[in-house]
């Protein structure tokens, strides 16, 4: 296990870490990390999907830290999805947006968007603020395998790899739901929900 600070400078050197969130554990990187910005190597996913064994063609959403993040990540945000994110972040509402330019294309899903979300999580609120830029995050899980929202719950595959922050450590514990977020497409005229989660939306008539 690992304390806030180590999983911090991990982050900061472009390394993936597991850390607790609002939702399920997170298995994340940050998108802009200090480290790849000095050497000019382009941020990427790819340590994510290699340590989940996760089809590549499968998106990472983003942990955001505020509502504003929609318009410096996302592109023609429509205001139902402005609204959305009033009603429910911080929280377990992921928005599916067409992603702006300051998205690195190889964060971008194959149609050219991004999934954001404001966790309701002081710890990886904290990751995201003293980072200064969002972290791509999937469940710390291998792919096909449950959820886990306890560190010990770890498959030791990607423990043994990377930090995992035991949020009694340094930082103020925040259970997990233990339910991934709702995800919604907010590209068209409506909102479409893509998967059910802890967020429960009326669906729209059709």
């Amino acid at each position: 296990m690992a304390g806030f600070d180590e999983v911090l400078q991990a982050l900061d050197q472009g390394l993936p870490a597991v850390f607790p969130t609002d939702t399920v554990l997170g298995l994340g990187v940050a998108v802009a990390p200090r480290a790849r910005a000095v050497s000019g190597e382009p941020p990427s996913p790819e340590a994510l999907f290699r340590l989940k064994e996760r089809d590549r063609g499968k998106p990472v959403a983003w942990l955001v830290g505020g509502a504003d993040d929609l318009d410096v990540y996302g592109r023609d945000v429509p205001d139902y999805a402005r609204q959305l994110a009033a009603d429910h972040w911080p929280g377990a509402l992921t928005l599916v947006v067409r992603a702006a330019d300051a998205v690195p294309r190889a964060f971008r899903g194959e149609d050219g968007t991004i999934g954001l979300r404001m966790p309701d999580s002081p710890v990886a609120l904290r990751l995201v603020r003293e980072l200064g830029c969002p972290v791509a995050a999937t469940s710390a899980n291998r792919s096909g395998e449950p959820d886990v929202s306890r560190p010990d719950l770890v498959d030791p595959r990607i423990g043994c790899s990377v930090p995992v922050l035991d949020e009694g450590l340094d930082c103020e514990a925040c259970p997990a739901s233990g339910i991934s977020s709702t995800v919604v497409l907010c590209t068209g005229e409506q909102p479409r929900i893509l998967r059910e989660g802890s967020v429960a939306l009326r669906r729209p008539p059709q």
